[in-house]
């Protein structure tokens, strides 16, 4: 498990909401704990730490708090009113192709119909596909490639007219 790997780990876990999360594998041991107020603590030990003094421990600094307006916030929410949300109906990582190297199933602007797929997630090694429940276009995709996704968060916008 590698750093990039871990600092996705804590920021899916802080998403989530979770207390406590613990996951062990044969050669790593990881506890990640978040609270209300309290900034991230990762606590890892390894029997290899010795070759990369990296992976001793890890604790980033507490999210940023969003800085924009509140009136730009109302503004956004009275033009997304107008569309339709698709989301997520699992926990899982969200991907945008069905492989490397086959296309996107939905970009911006595309026009869809109800019960064409989307995107797929992935779920304990189960790739779930997620189909529109709407026809209408695609106005914008809230969510970047092969990044992790909670149950019930918007994924696309569609503009059902």
């Amino acid at each position: 498990m590698d750093l990039k790997e871990i600092q996705s780990l804590i920021k899916f876990v802080a998403k989530s909401g979770a207390n406590e999360v613990k996951l062990e594998m044969e050669d790593v041991k990881i506890t990640i704990k978040t609270g209300s107020g309290k900034s991230e603590t990762t606590i890892i030990q390894q029997p290899l730490a010795a070759e990369n003094p990296m992976l001793q421990a890890v604790t980033p600094a507490p999210a940023a708090q969003p800085t924009a307006p509140a009136a730009a916030k109302d503004e956004s929410k009275e033009e997304d009113s107008k569309y339709v949300t698709i989301k997520s109906p699992i926990i899982g990582t969200f991907y945008r192709k069905p492989s490397p190297d086959k296309p996107v199933f939905a970009n911006v602007g595309d026009t869809i119909s109800a019960g064409d797929t989307v995107c797929i997630i992935e779920a304990m090694k189960l790739f779930n596909e997620v189909e529109s429940e709407v026809s209408g276009k695609i106005v914008k995709v809230l969510v970047d490639d092969s990044s992790p996704v909670e149950f019930d968060q918007p994924l696309f916008l569609i503009d059902p007219s």
